[in-house]
């Protein structure tokens, strides 16, 4: 799937332009800032003709907004009736610098950002469509926490990502098991 990111979303930017022109599948990464009118112009300007499957939005707000942010979106969206799928993006938004210099993300954070998307769906009547996961089936110690509770500490000692912090084979299982748990509620 080709896809636009937060910052190249712009409806007069050369990104959505291109992508108008593209048959393939869409996605949009849509952050806090995101407004009504932006998500609806994006709509409009990317899947005119309201294909279902076309167009998919890739919510990254941040666990601590977007149990505020995403719902207006949501509803909006449905308002509209365009076949939007949506998707969660839990790990861009809660990036941070740990003290000891690495970039990092905290698996509890990850997982609140997850339940507060697949809690704002619910509440919207809109079908949580996917995540989107950072992740290597390798030993790795990039990311906190998570059942083999990861500390700061030990960052250091298997830090392999040239670019984001990944989910180690054990965390991307712990999450694989909370979302379905997610999905079964």
């Amino acid at each position: 799937m080709l896809w636009i990111g937060e910052r190249t979303r712009q409806l007069d930017g050369a990104h959505v332009e291109f992508l108008r022109g593209v048959g393939n599948p869409l996605g949009v990464k849509v952050g806090p800032k995101a407004t009504r009118d932006d998500i609806l112009g994006l709509c409009d300007a990317l899947n005119p003709d309201a294909i279902p499957g076309r167009l998919t939005f890739i919510s990254r707000m941040g666990a601590e907004t977007v149990s505020d942010v995403l719902p207006p979106l949501l509803n909006a969206v449905k308002e509209s009736g365009q076949p939007v799928v949506w998707t969660c993006d839990p790990m861009h938004a809660n990036t941070y610098q740990h003290a000891s210099g690495y970039k990092t993300r905290d698996f509890a954070t990850v997982m609140t950002e997850l339940r507060n998307f697949f809690g704002a769906c619910q509440a919207s009547g809109v079908w949580p469509g996917g995540v989107h996961i950072e992740l290597t089936g390798e030993d790795v110690t990039e990311c906190l926490g998570g059942s083999e509770e990861i500390l700061g500490e030990q960052l250091e000692e298997r830090y392999e990502s040239m670019c984001d912090p990944r989910l180690n084979a054990r965390q991307s299982l712990d999450l694989a098991f909370q979302v379905a748990e997610l999905l079964r509620a």
